[in-house]
């Protein structure tokens, strides 16, 4: 269990890391280059992907001795799976609703965090028994 609870600490670390960058790239693009919102959401997402991985390789699954060969495709998978969901419900959360964009942002990321966490832990980085 502490070993769970260790790993969890340092996914949410990592992940918050990934989230603001990927959120801040986003920002960025819509405030000063003018860019939609979802297609800002692409770049973020690609960006913080590097982050993400690289810290939960080096970091959050360390232990699990994953090679890099078989955990780079498979949290890709994990990735991009969760980013479709993020861009779906972004979608339909800016048709739908009048919050802002920053704001509703930083929920859904939240929400695939979750998800993302589960999957990695149980596939992407698990080593072979």
């Amino acid at each position: 269990m502490k070993k769970l609870s260790h790993q969890l600490g340092l996914f949410v670390m990592v992940g918050i890391c990934a989230s603001i960058v990927h959120w801040l790239v986003v920002v960025a693009l819509v405030s000063q280059a003018h860019w939609a919102p979802l297609v800002a959401n692409v770049i973020g997402w690609l960006v913080a992907f590097v982050v993400s991985f690289t810290g939960h390789y080096q970091l959050t699954f360390r232990s699990q001795h994953a090679g890099l060969g078989k955990s780079l495709p498979r949290f890709f998978l994990i990735s991009a799976f969760g980013f479709l969901i993020n861009e779906a419900s972004y979608a339909f959360a800016l048709r739908k609703t009048d919050l802002p964009y920053e704001l509703l942002l930083g929920v859904i990321l939240i929400g695939v965090a979750i998800l993302t966490f589960i999957f990695s832990r149980l596939w992407a980085f698990a080593a072979r028994r």
